[in-house]
């Protein structure tokens, strides 16, 4: 018991201590975790023989990470991808697989040792790279969104590579039955499994059962055991978990949710397959179930703590003697994969026209190797297909490969920085569609985008200010890049079948010249367009526009009323005043509309400016009236109407109102009718 809570005492020391400033320093998680592994094990010498038996319990956190992964992977979304999926993936996964077999061969190694290098090393550190794109706002750029791609191809790969590594094995080099390395990670006691268990005897035994069956009851057993996952995972979960959350007690759905991955690993062991396989499946089976967030929040912890201890296994069992030993050789090796990843990659994207900025994010950011390399290398040794000696010096390329990610990220800033200057940065490649556009993400098309999405609405946001972009990306806004005046653009963001465009540009033609377009190409779209001044209301009025919102008014009405209460306004005088100064500005505005002439400047347009003069009269006059009138019939014990009453109009015609617009300056809304004299908010 003691022995344990030193262990437990010991890693999650170096946990808690390594993981923070490596996370600070830029090099992620992952690194943190290896760093303190090699802190407690060579340097320190603080751990020693006995990680490698607990390695095959932290190996489980693969497995959960795979059955999360699943959960991710909607079976539409997938479809949605496929093209990304199968060729940009694909083609990197096979020509990096090709070509380092091909280098592994060229070096001696027998075929199966050189395929299974190959797939090793064709993986790449989806932990790092995500984590570091999510950091610089970069997920959602046409090179964040291809590097995804590839990962999560990766991530889907790694399935039938743990399936394939078995039958790799050298006969020679077997020298125990290969029993699957996975299937340790639950039987296998704290003596390394000698004598084994009652469990596991159980499940050797049920294995055995198959072993001398005809190839079709075989094939029968394990399409019946994928079909019971499938069907259980669609049909049996619901009720049970329905079941659970009538209890109300967290900690047995917590129970539930283990029990359902472990009782998938068993059933994967029992029938030969890979436990990661099943789980996998498992994850996409749910991932459309309403538990799935619940699910997802339970398994984390789990998966979270079981990869950091197996990263920290990993790299308490880094030998730096032999480091030492062979540093010109790693150090060679490293760079050698590095390049030739980063070569495959180059010409992918070039392939798929993944060019400029994104395209080095593409190639630098995957050219090292990743975390699930450990979990093959380790998988590779423990079923006789690669020797500890190789998979020692093998685990070493990758660590050290991994060390060097953040220094390609800083590479492809400072290429970006230098192409930036030589060449325009190229349009965002819009993958999603929504029933509303919104073109401009200043603060009004922020506010307008958040209000949309608070109550349902998908939206698809176009901006062409490309820092703007990356800098919301990192609080989550997601946008594309590209000049939303264009019709292409606009075609690409689904300007077809949306029902709605906002118009939100900071130039006033190109805000004219959209609603040109879009009201005469596209008619069913309702066009709601922001003005900067009256001159802009009767610009976009003549270009089609019917609602249009100047984006001082409201919040400046709203400025005032508030002013006529701390002058000691009753309320009610402020919202009446409010409210008529609207109605009276919608209709001088009509007037104004026909004097307007788009040669002149209002200031030149004599006619227009003494009409300006009489309307300012008028209003002034009728406003006086309005407050004698309100000294007289103002009942003192008004109170304000509910919310959903404060922006009616006596006449009930909803017309205006103080639009609570937040008091931004790009804040409120109101309709305009088709009468310019409308158009005033």
């Amino acid at each position: 018991m003691e022995t344990f809570l030193y262990q437990a005492f010991v890693y999650l020391v170096a946990a808690v201590v390594m993981v923070p400033i490596a996370k600070r320093l830029g090099l992620g998680s992952v690194l943190g975790y290896l760093i303190a592994g090699m802190v407690i094990g060579p340097i320190l010498g603080i751990v020693g023989a006995e990680t490698q038996d607990l390695q095959h319990y932290a190996e489980f956190g693969v497995v959960m990470m795979l059955f999360l992964i699943g959960l991710e992977m909607e079976p539409r979304a997938l479809w949605g991808m496929r093209h990304r999926l199968l060729g940009l993936g694909g083609l990197q996964i096979a020509l990096t697989t090709l070509l380092i077999t091909v280098a592994a061969l060229a070096m001696g190694l027998y075929w199966s040792v050189a395929l299974a290098v190959g797939l090793t090393f064709s993986l790449s550190s989806t932990a790092i790279v995500m984590q570091t794109l999510g950091e610089k706002g970069l997920t959602r750029t046409d090179g964040g969104r291809a590097t995804f791609s590839v990962l999560l191809t990766q991530d889907i790969a790694v399935i039938p590579m743990l399936a394939l590594i078995p039958l790799l094995a050298a006969p020679e080099m077997m020298g125990g039955g290969g029993q699957a390395a996975l299937s340790d990670i639950i039987f296998t006691a704290g003596d390394g499994g000698a004598g084994g268990g009652t469990g596991e005897e159980v499940v050797e035994e049920a294995a055995s059962m198959l072993d001398g069956q005809p190839g079709w009851i075989v094939t029968l057993v394990v399409l019946g055991s994928v079909g019971v996952i499938v069907g259980g995972g669609h049909f049996l979960t619901r009720p049970m978990f329905s079941f659970l959350a009538l209890a109300k007690l967290p900690e047995i759905f917590t129970a539930a949710a283990l029990l359902l991955v472990i009782g998938i690993a068993l059933l994967m062991i029992v029938v030969g397959l890979s436990p990661a396989l099943g789980t996998f499946l498992a994850g996409v089976v749910l991932a459309n179930s309403e538990y799935r967030h619940e699910l997802e929040a339970d398994i984390e912890p789990f998966k979270g703590l079981l990869l950091g201890l197996f990263f920290i296994t990993v790299g308490a069992g880094m030998n730096f003697e032999l480091f030492a030993q062979q540093a010109f050789l790693v150090v060679g090796l490293t760079l050698g994969l590095m390049a030739l990843k980063a070569g495959v990659l180059f010409g992918l994207a070039r392939l798929f026209r993944i060019r400029g900025s994104a395209g080095w994010l593409f190639t630098l950011s995957l050219a090292q190797a990743g975390e699930f390399g450990f979990v093959l290398l380790s998988f590779t040794t423990q079923n006789a297909v690669i020797p500890g000696d190789l998979g020692l010096t093998l685990s070493m390329i990758v660590t050290l490969s991994m060390l060097l990610t953040p220094a390609l990220f800083i590479a492809h800033d400072r290429l970006s920085a230098i192409g930036s200057a030589d060449e325009p940065v190229e349009d965002d490649e819009i993958d999603e569609v929504g029933p509303v556009i919104i073109a401009g993400l200043g603060r009004f098309g922020q506010v307008v985008n958040r209000m949309l999405l608070a109550n349902g609405h998908k939206t698809v946001v176009l901006d062409h200010h490309n820092e703007l972009i990356s800098d919301l990306r990192r609080f989550g806004v997601r946008a594309f890049f590209g000049d939303p005046s264009r019709p292409e653009l606009l075609m690409a963001a689904g300007i077809r079948d949306a029902r709605v465009i906002v118009i939100a540009v900071d130039d006033r033609d190109a805000s004219v010249k959209m609603v040109d377009y879009v009201t005469r190409e596209h008619p069913h779209v309702h066009v709601v367009a922001r003005a900067y001044d009256r001159e802009h209301v009767y610009r976009l009025y003549a270009a089609g526009a019917r609602d249009i919102v100047r984006e001082t008014f409201d919040s400046s009405v709203r400025a005032g009323r508030y002013a006529m209460l701390a002058m000691g306004h009753h309320p009610f005088e402020a919202e009446r005043a409010a409210r008529m100064y609207v109605k009276q500005d919608r209709s001088d505005l009509a007037d104004l509309a026909r004097l307007w002439d788009p040669e002149l400047s209002m200031f030149e347009n004599e006619a227009y400016a003494d009409k300006a003069r009489e309307i300012n009269q008028r209003l002034n006059e009728s406003m006086m009236g309005l407050r004698r009138s309100l000294h007289v019939k103002a009942e003192r014990s008004w109170t304000p109407p509910p919310v959903g009453d404060v922006f009616a109009d006596d006449d009930g015609d909803n017309d205006g109102g103080d639009n609570d617009g937040g008091g931004d300056a790009d804040a409120g809304t109101a309709a305009a009718p088709a009468d310019p004299a409308q158009a005033g908010d």
